[in-house]
């Protein structure tokens, strides 16, 4: 599992910061549960890695061989070295398949890996819910998850293969340049440099090295703005056609246009700076490359024009010149890959980090926060509960309330209090203080105003959040009569967009048709049912205390005469007394209410 530490945020941002902060979070993929083969495929991985190197200095003493032989005119010579060479080819083929099967397999299993363990953080204690209200850098924490997770490790083991390589490379053509090139003399000394052309290869991949820092700096900048109005863009629309209904309804077609023309705009600006960016860097690298086949050339050539280098050896002196400074190149020419990866790999971080900070909080608790206990009995009870908005203004104070086992609660007043108190009660409205104690035993269910209908088949979506094999067919069909929509029966395993193709009654009674079919103990409604007329209302309610009569039930609701089905009424203002009142049934508060203050707004 990922490591719960969490980095001091004090600590400046740096690339070895970066390095470290992603290699905390995603390193113990190599410690997980399959680690004999993730370390299997490693060593295979750097075994082929070797093979590639090795066949590399063959071709280097093969294009010796090969030049020898043609400037010897040996037709049997070069007819060898044509058969040597179609060797190294067939091997270099199948090395480099093998490898690249083996490479991206690691890719895709230590992505599966993170992916899997950032989703359940995310989807944990309702995390995704909770980082909305957490300043941070934690935006667009889906497309982190799906994109960022993606380049930063497809890029991270495509990076670290290409700096084993280099590294080996690099070592394996000192040596091979070392032995050819041999010594030169210094103009106007009895000394010789030995190795000079070793040393040139330095100088020339160290100078390209620096030059081309400088002129990348900007791309890192540039690539991670470009990154962030992408998400954006990307966000923007896939809001607009999640909300495709309500914005036709509205015609709001027009100011959607003009906030995708906006956000396209950030991204063309973004595009522009980047592109800039890659102007200096992408115009040095080209004089770069093109320089290095006929540079060593240029310096090797007085040694093959006085005979102290054959032709074989010219050719195989620029040739290990080239290898050597590519190697030793390789921060810039990865310059662009680098900062792909620390921006994604910043992005990843940062959230996870940030849901981190979550915990924390939770842990070291706060002076205004609501507490969330367990109850010794089966009851809920709200103690001393105060609610406020999330800028610290009050919207109730010392709200007293305990609810029994098989109670049920009507809660009206006014629709911003009632709603941080429905919040409040599962866990998700932390502002305020004060204890709520939830009943022993199985949870208590909460059912929002708008149900949340996922994709697939009409009986996943009734069963949801439980698999759709627990329950039998019966049992579905029942608790779709219960809800009054039976008609939908024939359609249990059709697959459709069912948020826009039922009206949103149909949802609603969807919705308590999942009431009938898991039949909780506890529930707690949030206006479940106000696309109902008042005699739809009244009839659910009837049906939900004939089918389960011990169910306890908190209902916010909006219509009015229905107090006949609770036995108390309990009415919340942000100015003035809640009201705790008997039912139809003659039942007595169960605890005398305390005065609210505030006056205050919460937006939903």
């Amino acid at each position: 599992m990922i490591p719960a530490e969490l980095p001091p945020e004090s600590r400046p941002p740096s690339p070895g910061h970066a390095v470290r902060r992603f290699a905390r979070l995603a390193l113990p993929y190599w410690k997980s549960e399959h680690r004999w083969k993730i370390g299997a495929a490693t060593l295979l991985l750097l075994a082929l890695t070797l093979s590639q190197v090795a066949l590399v200095m063959w071709t280097s003493y093969w294009n010796r061989a090969f030049f020898d032989a043609l400037e010897a005119r040996s037709l049997d010579a070069l007819l060898q070295q044509i058969l040597v060479f179609a060797l190294i080819l067939a091997l270099t083929m199948g090395v480099t398949a093998l490898h690249m099967h083996v490479k991206r397999w690691l890719q895709l299993d230590w992505r599966r890996w993170l992916t899997a363990n950032l989703v359940d953080q995310w989807m944990t204690r309702s995390r995704h819910y909770r980082l909305q209200f957490l300043k941070g850098e934690h935006d667009n924490p889906d497309q982190r998850i799906a994109e960022d997770i993606r380049i930063s490790t497809e890029a991270a083991i495509s990076l670290a293969h290409s700096l084993t390589y280099s590294l080996l490379v690099g070592w394996a053509f000192i040596a091979i340049l070392a032995e050819v090139s041999g010594s030169a003399p210094i103009p106007g000394s009895e000394f010789e440099v030995p190795g000079y052309m070793v040393l040139l290869a330095f100088a020339y991949a160290g100078g390209g090295a620096a030059i081309g820092y400088l002129l990348g700096r900007p791309l890192v900048r540039a690539t991670n703005r470009l990154q962030s109005v992408e998400a954006n863009l990307r966000f923007s629309l896939a809001r607009a056609r999640e909300n495709a209904e309500a914005i036709a309804l509205t015609h709001g077609e027009r100011m959607e246009r003009r906030s995708a023309v906006q956000l396209f705009g950030d991204v063309a600006r973004g595009w522009n700076r980047q592109t800039f960016a890659y102007l200096g860097i992408v115009s040095f690298s080209t004089a770069y490359g093109n320089l290095m086949p006929i540079f060593p050339i240029l310096v090797a050539a007085p040694q093959f024009i006085a005979g102290a280098l054959t032709l074989g050896g010219l050719m195989q002196a620029a040739q290990a010149f080239e290898r050597l400074a590519s190697a030793l190149s390789w921060p810039i020419d990865k310059l662009g890959e680098i900062a792909m990866w620390r921006t994604s790999a910043g992005r990843v971080v940062n959230l996870h980090d940030d849901m981190l900070r979550l915990d924390v909080i939770d842990h070291q608790g706060e002076p205004a926060r609501i507490r969330i206990g367990h109850s010794t009995k089966p009851e809920l009870h709200l103690c001393g509960l105060s609610l406020d908005t999330q800028t610290g203004e009050p919207l109730l104070r010392g709200l007293e309330l305990r609810v029994r086992r098989g109670e049920r609660i009507l809660i009206v007043g006014d629709a911003h209090v009632t709603l941080a108190l429905f919040k409040a009660v599962a866990g998700l409205w932390p502002w305020g203080s004060g204890e709520i104690r939830l009943p022993e035993g199985p949870e208590m269910v909460f059912l929002p105003q708008r149900p949340f209908l996922p994709t697939g088949t009409l009986r996943a979506m009734l069963c949801y959040p439980h698999p759709p094999e627990r329950y039998p067919t019966p049992e579905l069909h029942r608790a779709l009569e219960c809800a009054g929509i039976d008609w939908l029966a024939p359609r249990l395993d059709e697959s459709d967009d069912w948020n826009h193709v039922l009206p949103l009654r149909a949802q609603q009674r969807l919705s308590t048709a999942r009431l009938f079919l898991q039949r909780p103990a506890w529930v707690f409604l949030e206006d479940t049912t106000d696309a109902f007329d008042a005699k739809g209302e009244a009839g659910i309610l009837e049906m939900m205390h004939r089918e389960m009569p011990d169910m306890t039930v908190l209902s916010v609701m909006r219509h009015g005469g229905l107090e006949r089905h609770f036995h108390r009424k309990l009415e919340l203002h942000r100015v003035g007394t809640p009201e705790l009142k008997a039912g139809s049934d003659g039942s007595v508060p169960a605890a005398s209410p305390a005065p609210v203050t505030g006056s205050a707004e919460v937006g939903r």
